[in-house]
C-alpha cells in the first residue's frame, strides 16, 4: 500500500498522538508501559559505546558576566558583542575515549571560546548524539536515536599520564588532523584535559521503549570495556536490526510500503 504525500507528512503527528498516554520524551509509568525499558546501567553501557565511537561532541559553556580587563590580541580581534554575560554557547569540539574511567579526553586550544569561558569560571557540559553509519528508512529517525549529556569540569592531565596513556596516539587515531595542534605546536597553545564526569543525562530514544533520565555516575564509571564492546547501537551494522522508526509507526498505523 502506498501513501499519498499528505498522509506521509502526517505520519509523525499521528504516531505522536497515538502514543498518548505513552511518552516520546519521557518514560511511562510501570502500569502504562507495554515494553521492557532498559535499566539505567544498560543505558550506561550503550552511552559508553557511543563515547568510544563518536569523536565529535558539543561543548556547552557560558560567557562570563564581565569582560576581563586583561585581554590578549586574540580576544581583541574576536570583536565579541557586549552584554553576552550569562548567555550559553554550544560549539563542536574533538574528543576521544582514552581513559577507562569514561572521562573524555579533550585537546584544549586555549584561544577557543569554550576554553576561554571555562578559564573565566564557566561550568561545562558535553553532549553526544549517536549518528548511525548505516542509516536507512528501516532504522533511522533522529528522534528515536540515543543522545546524552555529560556534566562535569575540566582537569589538566599530568605530563606523566600523557605519556602513560599515549594520549597523542589515542587522540590522533581518532582525529588525524589534530597532529597539527598537539601541545608544543607552533600555531596555537594547547593542553591535554579530561572532562571529569559528575552527572550523566540520557535520552535513549522514544520513551515507551528506552530509558530517559539520569544515569548514576557510579554506573557510568563502572562500565567495563568488554561490556560496551559487546553491544551494538541502532544502525551500527548494515543489516536491519528490527529497531526501526517505520516498525515503531507500524505498531500504531499498520504496515505501509513506502
Amino acid at each position: 500500500m502506498y501513501l499519498p504525500l499528505l498522509a506521509l507528512s502526517l505520519l509523525p503527528l499521528a504516531a505522536a498522538n497515538a502514543l498518548a498516554p505513552q511518552h516520546i520524551f519521557s518514560n511511562p509509568s510501570e502500569s502504562e508501559s507495554t515494553n521492557r525499558i532498559p535499566t539505567s546501567y544498560e543505558s550506561a553501557v550503550l552511552a559508553r559505546r557511543i563515547l568510544h565511537l563518536t569523536g565529535i561532541g558539543t561543548l556547552a559553556t557560558v560567557f562570563p558576566s564581565s569582560k576581563s580587563h586583561s585581554q590578549d590580541g586574540e580576544e581583541t580581534k574576536e570583536q565579541r558583542p557586549q552584554n553576552l554575560g550569562g548567555i550559553p554557547i554550544g560549539l563542536m569540539d574533538y574528543i576521544a575515549d582514552c581513559e577507562p574511567t569514561g572521562n573524555p579526553t579533550i585537546l584544549a586550544i586555549t584561544i577557543a571560546t569554550s576554553f576561554k569561558n571555562v578559564a573565566a569560571g564557566s561550568n561545562i557540559s558535553l553532549s553526544l548524539t549517536w549518528v548511525p553509519p548505516h542509516p536507512s528508512s528501516a532504522t533511522y529517525s533522529a528522534a528515536s536515536l540515543p543522545r546524552f549529556s555529560l556534566l562535569g569540569y575540566l582537569e589538566p592531565i599530568s605530563p606523566s599520564l600523557v605519556d602513560t596513556l599515549k594520549l597523542a596516539k589515542c587522540f590522533t587515531d581518532t582525529h588525524g588532523d589534530a597532529k597539527y595542534w598537539l601541545p608544543g605546536n607552533p600555531i596555537h597553545t594547547s593542553e591535554w584535559v579530561r572532562l571529569v564526569v559528575e552527572e550523566v543525562y540520557w535520552v535513549g530514544g522514544f520513551g515507551d521503549r528506552n530509558y530517559i533520565g539520569w544515569i548514576p555516575v557510579e554506573e557510568w564509571r563502572g562500565v567495563k570495556r568488554e561490556e560496551w564492546e559487546g553491544v551494538r547501537l541502532p544502525g551500527e551494522s548494515e543489516r536491519a536490526d528490527g529497531l526501526g522508526w517505520m516498525e515503531w509507526v507500524a505498531g500504531f498505523m499498520g504496515r505501509w510500503e513506502l
